[in-house]
């Protein structure tokens, strides 16, 4: 959530802001019930304070004590139904952009740079669902049999391959510092909440209603509700985490969109890291999660461009959004395979995560980045793809169970 008090005191700063994101009138209706929730409180608290007759009343302490009780009960009803408008406004205002953040929406993403030269082919390069499907690593009819659109089985040498992908990114990171973890992918509302895909994303939110539970769409959400509610050492900051899980998303808002293949599924895997760090050191810490999401994909030799998300294209907690597009050969585009975002202090006042310092609790600021996931892996189909069919594997996958060439037997046939 938002800093309230700060935004009372610079109100057309942080209106402006949220404007780039299309909240200003949510921002409105936050200030005003805000306003009156403290005029109302003003009121009560006098009446609250009011003690009854002492001794035995005379007819006018009596009288006088119905009236305030009166007025009391009263303002006491508005002010529960102020502090619920209050409670759904602060819930549904995202956090504002940063200033270097460019204006616009889904299209208005400000191309940072291109990295590595674009394969070129003797040959029509095909698209990861026909080079798959030619040799049955990926599996989407029997999918949808079984768990309905959009779900798919890797096989054979794909899931090596995939399975790689993951283990080497893991190793990655530990070597940096990140501890490694393996959280839960159910969690409680509060998580939602907390990690601000509540409101906002629940439409996007697999939900296990009989048991209060929800499946999470990335391991962001376990790890930024791993330390709720708790005071963290200064000396320990920054925290960094890597996960890896399976996520889950409905993408609801996706109808038609990216249907072939697997680039848009409702199940898949991911390594995901976060860090906890000191308000004054999350720019830093952004910049770094960019960089290491760089040296992978740089390592798997994959041509690629880093663009600045707009604000209008920003979920509710993120105040700045990096992605990483990779080359996609068989559809000629760039296509998103990681991203990294800085939160701000947004998370952490939802989920109550804070330092102290000099003796006095602060808020610190979380951030989260994609290490990879399988989009990744229908990259590397597409961009070292041979003729007969084939794929040659990156170097580094070697160690780590990928084949050094996918497809070379029935190729050889």
């Amino acid at each position: 959530m938002i800093d309230v008090r700060a935004a009372r005191t610079d109100p057309d700063r942080w209106r402006a802001a949220l404007a780039r994101k299309g909240a200003a009138e949510d921002f409105d209706e936050l200030l005003e019930a805000d306003r009156r929730r403290r005029e109302l409180l003003s009121q009560v608290e006098p009446l609250r304070a009011a003690a009854k007759p002492k001794g035995k009343p005379t007819p006018e302490e009596i009288e006088e004590f119905r009236r305030i009780k009166s007025e009391r009960e009263r303002l006491e009803a508005e002010l529960a139904e102020v502090q619920t408008r209050y409670d759904a406004a602060l819930a549904r205002v995202p956090n504002p952009p940063a200033d270097d953040v460019p204006d616009g929406g889904e299209d208005d993403a400000e191309v940072l740079r291109e990295v590595g030269e674009r394969p070129t082919f003797a040959f029509a390069p095909r698209d990861h669902l026909d080079l798959a499907q030619a040799h049955g690593w990926i599996d989407a009819e029997r999918g949808s049999k079984v768990s309905g659109s959009r779900f798919v089985y890797r096989v054979g040498e794909l899931a090596l391959l995939e399975l790689s992908l993951y283990r080497f990114a893991l190793d990655r990171l530990v070597e940096k510092g990140f501890t490694p973890m393996l959280p839960p992918v159910l969690v409680r509302e509060e998580a939602m909440y907390g990690t601000g895909f509540f409101p906002t994303e629940a439409v996007n939110i697999y939900a296990v209603e009989r048991d209060g539970l929800y499946l999470t769409g990335t391991s962001e959400v376990a790890l930024a509700g791993y330390h709720g509610g708790e005071e963290l050492p200064e000396e320990e900051l920054p925290l960094r985490y890597a996960a890896y899980s399976v996520c889950f998303r409905r993408e609801a808002g996706a109808a038609g969109k990216d249907t072939r293949g697997m680039f848009r599924v409702h199940q898949f895997d991911k390594v995901e890291m976060f860090v906890y760090c000191r308000p004054e050191d999350s720019v830093e810490e952004h910049d770094r999660l960019l960089a290491i999401e760089e040296e992978l994909v740089q390592e798997l030799e994959l041509p690629y461009r880093v663009v600045n998300i707009a604000a209008g294209d920003l979920g509710a907690p993120a105040a700045k959004k990096y992605d990483i597009e990779a080359w996609f050969p068989g559809q000629e585009r760039y296509r998103e395979i990681t991203s990294t975002s800085n939160t701000t202090d947004y998370q952490s006042r939802r989920l109550d995560v804070r330092f102290r310092r000099e003796g006095r609790l602060e808020h610190l600021h979380t951030l989260n980045g994609t290490a990879v996931t399988a989009r990744a892996m229908i990259a590397i189909l597409e961009n070292f793809q041979d003729e007969d069919g084939s794929v040659s594997v990156p170097e580094p996958l070697h160690a780590f169970g990928a084949p050094r060439k996918l497809g070379a037997e029935r190729a050889r046939a």
